[in-house]
């Protein structure tokens, strides 16, 4: 299966997320003979404290999407948390490499560099095999770049450069506005004072994740291409991931009409 294959399957899901939030991003237009309430009324009254204009938008991100998809990283929109500690980052790290739905997601991108999936479909590094045989080696390799990849993104980097890898959710704007948030977040991320900082630890981390994959793969996908194009893929896939994450209490508000516990703040 080729990259670009691969690309959009992960991709497909979140753009139906993001095209049904611009749907619920339209405001509906008022009914004829309907009175709009005058500028006046508006500022008949003073303005309530910016604190407090936040908290009845605030969107609360559950612990898990779908009951599945770990999302620990997540932070509510408006909620302030303290910087995480060492532990803290490395508990999330974990948590993310050792879900549950870890093993499940290992083993369908492994099937899907496998190749089965598509008809005509050529596996991404035929010099692993076929076979059972063949699969075990995709799956080894795929937990491997998974684990490591989130350990240096989540734990390693962010302690050693003070960086807090969380995603903080924008939860208000139009839909175009949020989900641009969202993907940026792989370049941008606050540091622990809270100043928005060039996010090292996620683009160097996934970087150096690659190089070491380097070292338990074919040598004819150890060239600088094939580790780019990986490395490419693993940004877009996390940067399509926080836009799931900026869209999801939406969805589930809005589609699937549930509705999550208030306390979410890691």
């Amino acid at each position: 299966m080729t990259v670009r294959h691969r690309f959009w399957a992960y991709s497909s899901p979140f753009v139906l997320v993001v095209g049904v939030c611009f749907a619920q991003d339209q405001a509906p237009a008022p009914p004829p003979g309907a009175e709009l309430t005058p500028p006046a009324a508006e500022s008949a009254q003073p303005a309530a404290p910016a604190e407090n204009s936040t908290r009845p938008a605030l969107r609360q991100q559950p612990k898990r999407i779908l009951g599945i998809m770990p999302n620990y990283r997540a932070v509510s929109a408006g909620a302030i948390a303290p910087p995480p500690t060492a532990k803290q980052a490395f508990k999330i790290a974990t948590q993310n490499s050792f879900d549950r739905s870890s093993f499940l997601f290992v083993g369908v991108t492994s099937l899907m560099a496998w190749g089965v999936e598509w008809p005509h479909a050529k596996p991404s590094h035929p010099a692993l095999g076929s076979g059972l045989i063949g699969y075990s080696r995709y799956y080894w390799r795929g937990f491997l770049d998974k684990t490591d990849g989130n350990y240096l993104v989540i734990f390693a980097l962010p302690t050693i450069l003070h960086e807090d890898e969380r995603y903080y959710a924008k939860g208000e704007g139009g839909a175009l506005k949020r989900a641009i948030y969202a993907a940026s977040r792989i370049l941008i991320t606050p540091d622990y004072h809270g100043h928005a900082t060039f996010n090292a630890a996620e683009v160097f981390g996934r970087g150096m994740a690659q190089g070491i994959s380097a070292s338990y793969y074919p040598s004819a996908d150890r060239t600088l291409g094939a580790l780019a194009v990986k490395y490419g893929y693993a940004m877009s896939r996390d940067a399509l991931t926080n836009v799931f994450r900026e869209f999801w209490p939406d969805i589930s508000a809005h589609v699937l009409h549930r509705h999550h516990p208030s306390d979410n703040t890691p």
